[in-house]
């Protein structure tokens, strides 16, 4: 399952700045909707498509990996379909 690590971006640039970051500010800044990024945030394997991976990484200046990483399904090995 991937696992967004948006609420880590969004605390790194909080500290960077020295101010509040509402999901708000990033879904004008980056276009995507505010209920697409509170489901990134708070919904365990959400899926969504890669030009919101695109945008999010222009805004929080990072690379795709520091957005998004995979964690192994529980009880799952890598060769099940």
């Amino acid at each position: 399952m991937i696992r967004f690590r948006l609420s880590e971006l969004i605390a790194d640039k909080q500290f960077r700045e020295g101010r509040r970051i509402t999901l708000i500010e990033i879904a004008a800044a980056t276009g995507i909707n505010r209920m697409t990024l509170s489901r990134m945030l708070n919904t365990k394997g959400y899926n969504t498509v890669t030009d919101n991976l695109d945008r999010l990484c222009q805004y929080f200046g990072c690379q795709v990996g520091e957005l998004a990483v995979h964690i192994a399904d529980e009880g799952r090995s890598d060769t099940d379909s």
